[in-house]
């Protein structure tokens, strides 16, 4: 963690532009973008950040040239084998879409085998753009954590919890009992971490998330749900039970700092300063909620009451790309017009929402987030060299402006090289693509999918 002292490097990352993203000096122009700077290395931790000349001699050097170097983006929610579902079901409502699309299919479809697949693939896909921790709700959790384990990416794994019986778990009990598990058995695991993801207010009765609330507390868990994330869903729960899906939070004892709130487009007066008193996150996925026509999540007003908010991508079946860099872009933009205001969420915000804003939205902001001493080097770099970046006044307006996933170079995790002049290193992608298609064509030869929505 930050402050924890190190060996000394044994390498060094540098690069015309660094930004650690540490809180202590991210107000200052000259101290949030360094330039000709390097990041020590030693091991799997940084151990500083210096000015290029100060680079000590006889460690091996890693020049990125101009680039810009900034600690790996953090996808705070996102249904990781759904991206074998990209395109199946556009432009549709929510309702709709779920009911009469998405889950049909996944009764249909979804086993461990397809989520192993579908999670290959997602992670092949964020690795390429930046990101080096992703948290992922979705079914058989088992199978997405074997996959994010070998494939060396950070994740943060929820357990899809519903009171209907479904392929992974025939009820809440069930899993309940595999949730915890998979808990101990991921227990020593540094880079990987299991939560509970209840999916909603309305796929659980109250009792099931009291439940939650306590076996959380008893084995130190994140939890992990869908709040807020319409204005039908938060209609539903005051005409079925007289309250807000907030409110059912509250009772059950969830409302605490273990919470992350994904979507809450749906705020009334004095919500945000609830939040922040109770220590809760919320998770903002801005290009999802678009595209679902689900509301705006209010991230300037969450902000200034102090709520931590970090960004996430949503699935792929709802999205249709797994990647931060739009993710900031389309946040920074929409804030302004949500707050009518053009400095609502500047650059630097967005981008700290991104990284260090994700992993405290993930309770991980001692271990990752920034380039600070005794924190994991995990990072990334981003060429800043083509025309549509040039000339660079301000690398973080380029990175949330104009920035897409094509211009990551380089990531690392642990300071394992994941990513390579974009080639991965442990993944082989053609493979991986393959099996996906080979999804494709059994979905449509068992004529389960409407052609039009995939041609």
């Amino acid at each position: 963690m930050a402050g924890t002292a190190v060996a000394p490097p044994d390498r060094a990352l540098c690069a015309r532009w660094v930004l650690p993203m540490a809180d202590a000096t991210a107000g200052r122009a000259e101290a949030f973008v360094r330039e000709h700077h390097a990041v020590l290395l030693s091991g799997a931790r940084i151990a500083a950040v210096v000015p290029r000349s100060e680079v000590p001699d006889g460690i091996a050097v890693t020049d990125l040239g101009e680039r810009a170097l900034l600690p790996g983006f953090v996808n705070g929610h996102g249904h990781a084998a759904m991206t074998l579902m990209r395109g199946f079901a556009d432009d549709m409502p929510l309702e709709p879409w779920l009911t009469e699309r998405i889950w049909p299919l996944e009764a249909r479809w979804v086993d461990a085998r397809y989520v192993a697949d579908g999670t290959e693939l997602a992670i092949a896909e964020m690795l390429a753009g930046g990101i080096t921790t992703y948290s992922d709700m979705y079914f058989f959790p088992e199978a997405g954590a074997a996959v994010a384990h070998r494939c060396g990416i950070r994740a943060q794994i929820l357990a899809p919890l519903v009171k209907f019986p479904n392929a992974w778990a025939d009820g809440p009990d069930a899993g309940f009992r595999r949730t915890t598990a998979l808990h101990d058995e991921y227990r020593s695991t540094d880079r990987i971490t299991i939560g509970f993801g209840p999916h909603s207010t309305y796929a659980l009765d109250l009792d099931h998330l009291e439940r939650i609330a306590v076996l959380a507390e008893q084995i130190d868990a994140p939890v992990q749900i869908h709040l807020h994330e319409t204005a039908a869903e938060v209609a539903q729960a005051r005409r079925e039970h007289g309250e807000r899906p907030l409110e059912a939070v509250i009772r059950a004892g969830l409302f605490g700092p273990r919470l992350q709130a994904v979507h809450m487009t749906q705020l009334e007066e004095g919500d945000p300063e609830r939040l922040a008193e109770h220590g809760v996150s919320v998770i903002h996925c801005p290009q999802s909620n678009l595209k679902l026509a689900s509301g705006f999540c209010p991230t300037t007003a969450l902000r200034r009451a102090g709520v931590r908010v970090g960004l996430g991508t949503d699935g792929a079946a709802s999205n249709n790309a797994l990647s931060i860099l739009r993710e900031m872009h389309v946040a920074a933009i929409l804030a302004k017009v949500v707050a009518a205001d053009a400095a609502a969420l500047p650059a630097r915000e967005v981008l700290r929402m991104a990284t260090l804003g994700g992993a405290e939205a993930l309770g991980l902001e001692d271990e990752i987030g920034s380039l600070e001493p005794g924190k994991a080097a995990d990072l990334v770099a981003v060429d800043l060299t083509s025309p549509a970046c040039t000339p660079v006044f301000h690398p973080e307006s380029q990175l949330v402006y104009t920035g897409t996933e094509a211009r990551v170079t380089h990531v690392w995790v642990d300071g394992e090289a994941l990513l390579e002049d974009g080639r991965h290193t442990r993944m082989d992608v053609a493979a991986i693509v393959a099996r996906a298609n080979q999804w494709r064509d059994r979905m449509l030869e068992a004529s389960v999918l409407d052609r039009k929505f995939v041609e």
